[in-house]
């Protein structure tokens, strides 16, 4: 038998690179259908968010973007099941406030970690939320509305839906010591707010108790709240932003209005697993870059009162960081727990 002129172990090195998989081997990426998981039901503000970028990024890719929606649990069981998914890059999730902000306030042991468990590769939309009340109420301003709320403590409701943005909204509002007014003597007053909640199933039970008038106050996202204020069905008093928004030119914002600082935005963006190859993670970012910088891509989100907010995937990866620190601040003082 010849033997090699080779020594063993370069003979061993050979077959195993030859047998390795590597990037060079491997199928061009995306080969086939990408997936993005929307952990929310149809229909609202996140669901057409998804469906905006999941249109774009086919086109870009060159292979279809299909969404799934899988509700529950505020967002956590969507996030959850994608996690489960090979990360090859074919699998994307929406992120967002609730499922990676306000989630791990109200349980510590959700099952993942917003900052280890994903590349967040960039942010998609940034909004207020809008204090909005029937026209019927007795109060015509947000002052107005904290003087009625400070004589009248435990009478004054609003309507929410459990752990959303409108909610721990106005958890922060009632923990921002300077709510003040102006009291009879020229001073200021600078006491609490006293409300009580109603919880509502969803956001379409919500509205339609506020239209009702069964609950006089709630605060929605601003491109809901649009078009009832617009036709007289809603009154709109403050929005969460720290300035104006462009839907509602003439309603300040309640940082303007002696809580400086005061700001609760809804938000989302696009992730994939932590554990997602880098070179596809890095082209992902760059695609979903260039579509929200698109024009019509701006022009759709600011003309629906959005800010399209600065593009990268650092940028968001921050940001999820910061909102992730204030709202589980916010949750702990209000004693929030998850339904």
């Amino acid at each position: 038998m010849r033997r090699s002129g080779f020594p063993a172990w370069v003979i061993w090195a050979f077959a195993v690179l030859a047998g390795a998989p590597t990037w060079a081997q491997s199928p061009a990426w995306p080969s086939k259908p990408l997936k993005l998981v929307v952990p929310f039901p149809q229909g609202g503000t996140s669901d057409t968010m998804g469906r905006m970028i999941a249109e774009k990024l086919a086109v870009a890719l060159k292979q279809p973007v299909v969404v799934e929606n899988v509700s529950g649990g505020g967002g956590a069981t969507g996030l959850l099941q994608a996690l489960k998914e090979p990360a090859d890059g074919y699998t994307l999730m929406q992120t967002g406030v609730g499922q990676n902000a306000i989630a791990h306030g109200l349980n510590p042991n959700i099952g993942y970690d917003s900052v280890k468990d994903f590349t967040h590769l960039t942010q998609v939309h940034s909004g207020p939320n809008v204090l909005v009340v029937n026209p019927n109420v007795p109060f015509k301003t947000f002052a107005e509305l904290v003087v009625y709320g400070k004589a009248n403590p435990g009478k004054l409701s609003y309507g929410y839906t459990h752990a959303a943005s409108g909610h721990v909204a106005m958890e922060l509002l009632k923990q921002s010591v300077s709510v003040c007014v102006a009291n009879v003597k020229g001073g200021r007053d600078c006491t609490g707010l006293s409300v009580v909640g109603v919880p509502y199933k969803g956001g379409g039970p919500l509205m339609a108790a506020l239209l009702e008038g069964q609950v006089p106050m709630a605060f929605v996202n601003q491109d809901a709240a649009s078009p009832l204020v617009k036709a007289g069905k809603l009154r709109a008093l403050a929005v969460t932003s720290l300035t104006r928004n462009s839907l509602f030119p003439d309603v300040p914002s309640i940082s303007e209005q002696n809580v400086p600082g005061f700001m609760a935005l809804s938000w989302s963006g696009i992730s994939v697993s932590s554990k997602t190859p880098k070179p596809i993670a890095d082209r992902l970012e760059a695609e979903l870059v260039k579509i929200m910088m698109s024009p019509d891509v701006k022009q759709r989100l600011e003309s629906k009162g959005f800010v399209v907010p600065e593009q990268s995937a650092a940028s968001y990866a921050a940001f999820v960081e910061r909102e992730m620190g204030r709202w589980s601040r916010v949750i702990k003082i209000a004693g929030l727990k998850p339904e």
